[in-house]
């Protein structure tokens, strides 16, 4: 796990942020948010709260009452404890793509399948800089619907010894969840002590939690596993087209569906989440890797850090049909943004394509590459008289040159970080060796890691369990 602690880069004015204060405040109180679950409304109005049908009219500030109650950070358990990683201050968790239905891999274009999620958890354990495989990394559509989120979960936890995010489809699939981890952790009392998932609870932007969402947040919220209550707003879509009111309708999405999970488990861990870009106005189709995605983001982690909140966004999301120059800029345009705010949990950080509707193989490989430059970028400069290499100047004097030089030989293994993805070959090597692009590395690195995989080794019993649990649920769920 990375811990970032160079400066963070915020962007917003006092003044600005007074402003949005008024303006999160004004929808919650004048509009309202709606929660299509009736227990969620009956724990509002418990509490005081203005309700008329699904509609909860909230108090700001019995909202921030709420939100100081969440923890500021916390730590989720991975199988292997060498992979745990902590949410919150200055650490950087990174996962997977989360969600395509599609798949690519070279000029192939199809239905993702159970086989491909297999290579990305491969792929996931064998980066040190993923720290989870995730979630759905790919939707396996060649299993049961009912009964894939088991294939998946037991995957996940199989084939990674990486913490792992929940499913979050129906309120049956988050108790599977539950039920799996159990297993491999010990006992409830084991999870709950420590969590082993996150989950991803979206908004249904605008104002609206929707039940199946809602029935996630209540199991995994009364389990104390941390979610991640995220907007969904795409601007000119589901958000106005300005970024301050975004930010605004943001705020008050985010801190509602926190409230909630206060109501429901006080302490319970959970985070902010940022899913901000925009439409193109002539297509109307999704945009990412955005200036504005961008913007958003540095303002979100100083509005999270604000509330006191560990947060989510950013990723290398992009717009883009291959993985190619255009997938990696836009890709860099939200990486980069999620380091300077300084994000604690940043899901689709390798492999997103095609506006989130395809899970690429070579543009994992290519955002791994990104995301451990980044890291490298990131890590405090260390000044001292070794690295000022005086005695390097005294050897070599006016007009040499330092390539032989003692601090050079004693430091030229490791003084550059080396890219495994990059060619710096002159024309001429690169030509003889096959004139090969990024994605064409990329793809043959992916195709060496997922050859050379070992899966992690895992007790035999509990694993023979987990087999059993998916084999009967399975059957009971009609599949």
């Amino acid at each position: 796990m990375f811990r970032n602690s160079m400066p963070r880069y915020e962007i917003l004015s006092e003044e600005a942020m007074a402003t949005l204060d008024t303006g999160w405040r004004r929808i919650l109180t004048d509009i309202g948010i709606q929660f299509a679950k009736p227990e969620a409304v009956e724990l509002f109005a418990a509490h005081g709260q203005k309700v008329d049908g699904e509609t909860v009219f909230l108090d700001p500030d019995f909202v921030l009452e709420q939100v100081a109650k969440a923890p500021s950070e916390f730590d989720i358990q991975a199988r292997n404890h060498e992979n745990d990683v902590h949410i919150g201050g200055d650490s950087m968790v990174f996962s997977s793509v989360y969600g395509p239905p599609f798949f690519r891999r070279g000029d192939e274009r199809r239905d993702g399948t159970l086989a491909d999620f297999e290579d990305f958890a491969k792929l996931a354990q064998s980066f040190s800089v993923i720290d989870s495989v995730g979630g759905v990394v790919v939707e396996p559509n060649d299993a049961p619907l009912d009964s894939r989120h088991l294939d998946m979960v037991y995957r996940a936890l199989t084939m990674t010894d990486k913490m792992i995010m929940g499913n979050v489809v129906s309120a049956t699939n988050a108790e599977d969840t539950l039920a799996m981890g159990e297993m491999v952790f010990g006992s409830r009392e084991a999870i709950e002590q420590t969590p082993f998932c996150i989950s991803l609870i979206n908004c249904n932007s605008p104002l609206r939690w929707d039940d199946r969402m809602l029935d996630s947040l209540f199991v995994y919220t009364a389990a104390n596993q941390p979610c991640i209550v995220t907007p969904f707003l795409l601007m000119g879509a589901m958000a106005p087209v300005t970024i301050p009111a975004a930010l605004a309708q943001q705020i008050a999405e985010a801190l509602s569906g926190v409230a909630l999970t206060q109501l429901i488990r006080p302490g319970a861990p959970v985070v902010f989440g940022s899913f901000l870009s925009n439409i193109d106005m002539q297509s109307g189709s999704p945009q990412f890797g955005t200036p504005e995605s961008g913007i958003g983001l540095l303002a979100t982690g100083q509005i999270a850090r604000h509330f006191g909140l560990p947060f989510r966004g950013g990723g290398g999301l992009n717009s883009s049909q291959v993985p190619d120059a255009q997938a990696g800029y836009e890709a860099l345009m939200t990486l980069m943004p999620a380091f300077l705010s300084g994000t604690n949990y940043i899901m689709h950080s390798a492999g997103w394509l095609e506006g989130g509707l395809v899970s690429s193989i070579e543009k994992y490989v290519i955002d791994v590459q990104l995301v451990e430059m980044l890291q490298h970028q990131f890590t405090p400069l260390e000044i001292d008289e070794g690295s000022m290499a005086f005695d390097a100047h005294t050897e070599v004097g006016h007009g040499g040159h330092f390539l032989g030089a003692m601090h050079t030989m004693e430091r030229f293994r490791d003084c550059f970080y080396r890219p495994f993805l990059s060619s710096s070959d002159n024309f001429e090597r690169w030509t003889r060796n096959g004139s090969k692009d990024t994605a064409t590395r990329a793809g043959e690195i992916a195709a060496a890691k997922i050859e050379e995989y070992e899966e992690p080794p895992m007790d035999e019993a509990i694993k023979e369990q987990m087999a059993e649990y998916v084999t009967r649920r399975r059957a009971e769920l009609g599949d």
